[in-house]
């Protein structure tokens, strides 16, 4: 390479570090304003999990306060003072204070639970479990034609809870003297490839107490929802 070759060079090189720096005050400014905005967001995201946890584990410990009370009517009034933050965790909060509160009031509790089926905003496992529940409580002064008129629409969704919903029908039909029905209901249920074990038992001990004949029985699934067993 002769002189003036490298001579040009380098004075190409120079040009090119002149304009990268003059590039750089002119435009320096917002490589920095993002690299602040990239720092200050992921601080930010940071604090925002923080306070989301904290406020978890607050909830969390106060319903474990409320759990601890020595009788269930102070428990269940401990729970349904607990302030939820949001539809989903306030059912779970209704679900816990019925329960509680189911064997001083029947009454109260299975209003709480029609209450929150009838709620919008919150996930339907909650509203079918919160049906289930109050229909299933003893002394509630709910009508027969009400808890079948509800357990109908549970029946018919085909969710996790449809045979237990099943199983609460087939009682009504016996409390209201339609034994056939009762009974042809009860095979439907035990025969069931998605009747738990549980489930399963219960059915055919009604059926063996009211002197039917059992249907031929599947194999249980496995891993079923057990809410009443």
């Amino acid at each position: 390479m002769s002189d003036t070759d490298s001579f040009i060079d380098e004075v190409t090189e120079e040009v090119r570090r002149d304009r990268l720096f003059a590039l750089m005050r002119r435009y320096g400014w917002i490589a920095v304003l993002v690299i602040l905005l990239l720092v200050g967001g992921a601080a930010w995201n940071e604090w925002r999990k923080a306070q989301e946890r904290d406020a978890a584990e607050a909830l969390g410990d106060k319903i474990l306060a409320a759990l601890a009370r020595d009788d269930r009517a102070a428990r269940a009034a401990a729970l349904g003072d607990i302030d939820a933050p949001s539809p989903q965790v306030d059912a779970v909060v209704t679900l816990l204070a019925a329960a509680e509160g189911a064997s001083e009031n029947p009454a109260d509790a299975a209003e709480r639970l029609l209450a929150l089926a009838d709620r919008d905003g919150v996930d339907q496992v909650y509203r079918q479990i919160a049906t289930l529940k109050a229909v299933m409580l003893p002394d509630t002064g709910l009508d027969a034609e009400t808890r079948r008129t509800r357990l109908n629409g549970l029946a018919l969704t085909g969710g996790v809870l449809r045979l237990l919903a099943e199983e609460q029908l087939a009682l009504i039909d016996l409390e209201t003297g339609n034994r056939a029905e009762a009974v042809d209901r009860l095979s439907r249920i035990a025969t069931d490839a998605e009747a738990t074990a549980g489930l399963r038992r219960r059915v055919t001990q009604v059926m063996v107490a009211l002197g039917e004949e059992l249907p031929d029985l599947p194999a249980p699934v496995q891993g079923g929802v057990a809410v009443s067993e």
